[in-house]
């Protein structure tokens, strides 16, 4: 099993966002992810590392949790399209990464995110 730090963010894996306290994948998340999977069809020699994110509000252990579902979204999604369930490792940092540090909507909405990275096999 391929540990996270061994992965490396992929300039032609884009990540998708989700709505206030929700992991479902909205439609225009699902092109990216159809894009995404396209890529990953396309490089089979590829791993790939989901790392499910959150924005500042609710607890620690709340965001981890949400930060895990929105993740095995993004994996279950994937798997759905093709891409085989092993290749696939998913991760959740909740609020510890944040992108942007403003308490504002703008900034939290970039933050409730998941991120594509990967690694050759």
């Amino acid at each position: 099993m391929a540990k996270p730090s061994e992965f490396e963010k992929n300039p032609n894996l884009k990540s998708i966002h989700f709505d206030f306290d929700k992991y479902n994948i909205r439609p225009g998340d699902a092109k990216i992810l159809d894009g995404n999977s396209a890529w990953l069809k396309s490089n089979g020699d590829n791993l790939v590392l989901i790392e499910g994110n959150t924005d500042e509000r609710g607890t620690a252990e709340y965001n981890l949790a949400l930060g895990e579902r929105r993740a095995k979204a993004a994996m279950n999604y994937l798997v759905a399209q093709g891409i085989q369930a092993n290749r696939i490792t998913i991760i959740s940092y909740g609020k510890e990464r944040p992108v942007c540090t403003e308490s504002t909507e703008a900034c939290w909405a970039q933050n409730r995110r998941a991120d594509f990275l990967t690694k050759t096999r």
